[in-house]
């Protein structure tokens, strides 16, 4: 499954898509869906990986519809098969690669970085272990793209192969299932998110958003140990049921009088303003806001309290109505996270897929179940519309099966 570059189709499918989301995966859209020819490796240090699941993740509903920004075209090389969330086996190994096997498990970390595109010395955010900050997303011996599913020399887990480096390779231990090592990728973005800006014993968290970034947090803050309470602001019903699951204390859905919910939760007073929703006095001291939509982010802002951290992880490109007031006069701290690198654990800077899978071995968190719908790459159209229309179908997360 292929995004190409097509301003006409894009500025067709942009026109019509308020009136039907599917013609968003129609024949006129940027999608192409057949035969590519298989990306050969790049160099001696790269293997070609069969996939086994290529997962739907929010940033590709995103690309899909054309809600991603504008501004990140530039680190996109074209055509490109989407997809980064992935699990497979190795089928070919180049001839510097000693000590990765044929027909081994494997999931790989999509960030095509400094080390991938063979640029020596490292840019100063790759030799701090942030990876995903690379100054080198355009350069090197690959074509542009900060990941697979982006570049057009490597393609994606929404194909059949596709081709990784070395050092992007980490095996799936024994024991841990495929459909939970699908679920490394976003696992690993809430562990960034946890790990870098984590609550204090005690302090009250709110999630914004309980798709699978949320409830993965949610698993996250319990496996860290915080034994504080968890608040979690949901839209489905299927998705309060896991977020009690994953270790939320109280559940509330979004909707009318949710924001008066989430101050009585947090022991909070809400003050009534000339017009608009009510100010609160009071509120969490660390918010995550996983939806990246403008509801959420407003949510965030006004329920986290007087110098309170506010973490942002959900995609939010185009935030409408925000009343931004909130960040100074309450001092907020704002932090975003994006992608992964080496997260301080136990002492140590542990890199996050490793410490994704290890929790998993452990059975400090199990996030299959997360994993609610399969689909054929065939079946695409059926998949794309029951990702984004997750009231009527359920999906927490979604994917593409090649077994």
């Amino acid at each position: 499954m292929q995004f190409i570059k097509s301003v006409p189709r894009y500025l067709l499918t942009r026109g019509l898509g308020g009136i039907s989301p599917q013609v968003y995966w129609t024949r006129w859209s940027c999608l192409r869906y057949g035969e590519v020819p298989e990306p050969t490796l790049p160099g001696p240090d790269w293997v070609r990986v069969k996939t086994i699941y290529g997962g739907i993740c929010g940033s590709d509903l995103h690309l899909v519809t054309l809600e991603q920004s504008p501004s990140m075209s530039p680190y996109a090389s074209f055509p490109f098969v989407i997809g980064h969330e992935n699990v497979g086996t190795v089928v070919e190994v180049g001839g510097e690669v000693a000590d990765v096997q044929l027909g081994q498990r494997v999931v790989v970390n999509p960030l095509l970085s400094c080390v991938p595109r063979g640029i020596q010395p490292l840019c100063p955010r790759c030799q701090a272990g942030d990876p995903g900050l690379c100054e080198n997303f355009t350069a090197g011996r690959l074509a542009a793209g900060m990941s697979i599913g982006s570049c057009r020399d490597t393609g994606g887990s929404w194909g059949e192969f596709f081709v990784a480096h070395r050092s992007q390779l980490y095996p799936v231990p024994e024991g841990v299932t495929d459909e939970q090592a699908l679920l490394t990728e976003p696992l690993a973005c809430a562990l960034r998110a946890v790990l870098r800006h984590p609550p204090r014993p005690g302090q009250t968290c709110l999630v914004v958003g309980a798709g699978v970034i949320g409830l993965l947090v949610v698993a996250v803050l319990r496996a860290q140990g915080h034994s504080g309470p968890i608040l979690v602001l949901a839209r489905h019903q299927h998705q309060a049921s896991l977020a009690r699951r994953f270790g939320a204390d109280q559940v509330i859905r979004s909707g009318r009088g949710s924001l008066q919910k989430v101050a009585r939760a947090l022991g909070a007073r809400t003050l009534e303003t000339m017009i608009g929703p009510p100010v609160l006095s009071g509120g969490a001291e660390v918010v995550y806001e996983c939806s990246g939509s403008s509801s959420g982010l407003d949510t965030a802002l006004r329920c986290a309290g007087r110098g309170g951290q506010v973490v942002l992880l959900g995609l939010a490109t185009f935030p409408r109505g925000l009343d931004w007031s909130f960040i100074w006069r309450n001092e907020l701290q704002l932090r975003g996270v994006f992608w992964y690198g080496l997260e301080p654990w136990q002492g140590r800077r542990v890199p996050a897929f490793h410490l994704a899978l290890q929790l998993m071995a452990e059975g400090k968190v199990d996030p299959a179940p997360l994993l609610t719908h399969t689909f054929a790459l065939e079946d695409y159209p059926r998949a794309l519309d029951a990702a984004t229309h997750k009231a009527t179908s359920g999906v927490v997360k979604a994917a593409f099966s090649f077994r």
